[in-house]
């Protein structure tokens, strides 16, 4: 994963802290190495691999079966051994697979960082999957009926082209900033408002 320095960690705390001085909105950023493991499909494709793998041996070579079979085994211990590494193994998962995982993430940490718990319902999550360089920003209820969902599409075009590109803690702090602006714009900050859910970037393993 691209590894946050301590101090890229402490810049995108310190946006969610000005973006939130100027409304009375919430900014959830959380951030995961992956969203699956994705063993199956990658031993899918070594499995797939080992039973087609001899068959020129069959056709082209007087190898007696017991020789075959043992390629067969060899083909698919290389291949379970080569999907190990993550990014081949993540290459080989479709990307609507992937797209697909990390979005249910995403969801879980809804509930997970107690989002629908604010007192307005005006939280928004900021949530990135490296692996699958996948981006998601998903408003609370209270936020639906002012802020049209596209607008948080553009949020997340820009956060994953610079995804894209590594930049990782940059996009974090750009998101925010847009997340800010919009939520300053329909919720302005309120007499008595309460820091509801936590500044600081939330990595998760």
């Amino acid at each position: 994963m691209h590894t946050l320095s301590t101090r890229e960690r402490k810049r995108i705390s310190r946006a969610i802290a000005r973006a939130e001085a100027k409304t009375s909105g919430e900014i959830v950023a959380v951030i995961a190495e992956s969203s699956d493991d994705y063993l199956f499909i990658p031993l899918f494709w070594a499995a797939l691999l080992a039973l087609f793998a001899p068959l020129p041996m069959f056709a082209l070579t007087a190898w007696p079966a017991v020789h075959i079979y043992a390629l067969q085994l060899a083909v698919f211990a290389a291949g379970s051994l080569a999907v190990q590494w993550r990014p081949l193994r993540v290459a080989l998962v479709p990307r609507a697979v992937k797209r697909a995982r990390a979005h249910a993430r995403a969801m879980e940490q809804v509930l997970a960082q107690n989002l629908h718990t604010t007192k307005a319902r005006t939280g928004v999550l900021i949530f990135v999957s490296v692996a699958e360089r996948f981006a998601e920003v998903i408003a609370d209820e209270g936020i639906y009926s002012k802020v049209p969902p596209g607008i948080w599409d553009e949020v997340v075009a820009r956060l994953s082209a610079d995804i894209a590109r590594g930049d990782v803690a940059e996009g974090f702090i750009e998101a925010v900033g847009q997340c800010g602006g919009v939520l300053a714009e329909h919720f302005p900050p309120g007499g008595g408002d309460a820091n509801e859910l936590p500044n600081h970037l939330i990595v998760l393993e």
